[in-house]
């Protein structure tokens, strides 16, 4: 047989092989099916309408509001919450630490499946998605500009995580010598990725450095972007717990029974270091707050709102993390958990909607549509991930 006709025969192959894979594994009309699937379709409606006629259309951004939930919670707390993959990447590539090693490819799929879903996200908030491609070269931005900056570190962070991913894709696929190769570029693209995700986690806080006018004193600070950048350590880690969990209960038939048992131990390891990280945030933002004489400004509803942040979702699930993991008690480690993800949740969206033009009357509010097209995002991404994981070695061993 010459080369021609076994390449055809490869090719046939490797065709018949994609199509039995994009069959459905498991039953299609289960209750989530249904509910991800009334949202996907009512978003993509509700995307074609706004590309149709606009963000007024189908948002209530404004002049004064030119950023609403699409920015701050898709992406300004979604980047927060994928912060997990380059934590983990360092700890068990740069850090050597083994232990973390099993939950690796999940976290790594999971950021980088959360910043591509995110960037789509970027494109339907951007009034002229055409202009999309300016903050990248530079056109009516500059390059010193942070959002240049961002916008260069987002894409090439995708790429990386890509490149990180690729080697389970590699086993999927059966391309052994791919797969070497993808695999030795590993460390260089780790280190690439932890660098990248330290300048945006921060670049993001950074964007808001300009609005010291719109934002209120008690959550602007020259520090912001070293908040945002501790706040997304935690912030990762706690998602890891939860996708963590969610995942042993949802794919056990995937995963060795061995690993089943060894997760806890990797659950209890997560949340010594998110309170650690937590209690260091909780330090910063108390600095924050002596150094900028702020007393005065705890007498009115933005100060009770301001305590309710720092002291029921930065506080007290600090204090539950450092009690569980001294108890070894993984239920209150996932209390603390949940805690956590509230508490950034509730700061990214005070720093760019709820605190942000706090002095005006002509408030924000999302719409329904808004709303919709956030839970599109993410159904969407919770079932490419679940795609991936039914296909892919991400939780069990390569066959």
């Amino acid at each position: 047989m010459n080369k021609q006709a076994r390449l055809r025969i490869e090719v046939k192959n490797f065709i018949r092989f994609m199509l039995q894979e994009m069959k459905p594994k498991g039953p299609l009309l289960t209750p989530f099916n249904v509910v991800a699937g009334v949202c996907i379709l009512c978003g993509l409606v509700i995307l074609v309408i706004r590309l149709a006629k606009g963000l007024g259309a189908v948002t209530n951004l404004s002049q004064a509001y030119p950023w609403g939930i699409w920015i701050g919670f898709d992406v300004i707390t979604g980047v927060a919450f994928a912060g997990g993959a380059y934590v983990i990447t360092f700890v068990v590539y740069i850090c050597k630490v083994e232990k973390y090693h099993p939950i690796v490819r999940a976290t790594v799929l999971n950021g980088f499946l959360a910043y591509l879903f995110y960037a789509c996200a970027l494109v339907f908030d951007v009034g002229r998605p055409w202009n999309m491609i300016n903050p990248l070269i530079g056109n009516s931005f500059g390059y010193n500009s942070i959002m240049f900056l961002i916008a260069w570190h987002f894409t090439l962070y995708i790429i990386t995580e890509f490149f990180e991913f690729s080697p389970v894709i590699a086993e999927w696929l059966g391309w052994e010598r791919v797969r070497k190769f993808l695999h030795s570029l590993t460390i260089g693209a780790v280190i690439f990725g932890i660098t990248l995700s330290t300048l945006h986690q921060s670049g993001l806080g950074a964007l808001f450095l300009l609005a010291k006018s719109k934002l209120h004193p008690l959550w602007y600070s020259e520090f912001i972007p070293i908040l945002f950048f501790v706040s997304s350590i935690y912030a990762g880690l706690a998602m890891i717990i939860v996708e963590g969990t969610i995942s042993h209960r949802v794919f056990k038939d995937q995963i060795d029974p061995t690993k089943h048992a060894s997760f806890e131990e990797i659950v209890i390891g997560l949340g010594k270091g998110a309170a650690f990280t937590t209690l260091v945030y909780f330090f910063l933002k108390v600095l924050i707050f002596i150094h900028g004489k702020h007393w005065l400004l705890l007498h009115d509803f933005w100060g009770f709102w301001y305590l309710v942040e720092v002291i029921c979702f930065v506080l007290i699930p600090c204090i539950i993390f450092f009690i569980a993991v001294k108890r070894r008690n993984i239920r209150s480690i996932r209390v603390a958990t949940m805690l956590a993800l509230i508490g950034i949740i509730l700061n990214r969206l005070n720093v760019s909607i709820i605190a942000f033009n706090y002095n005006i009357a002509d408030k924000y509010y999302p719409s329904w549509e808004e709303i919709m097209v956030t839970l599109m995002i993410i159904f969407a991404e919770i079932i490419a991930f679940r795609w991936v994981v039914n296909r892919m070695p991400v939780l069990r061993e390569n066959h």
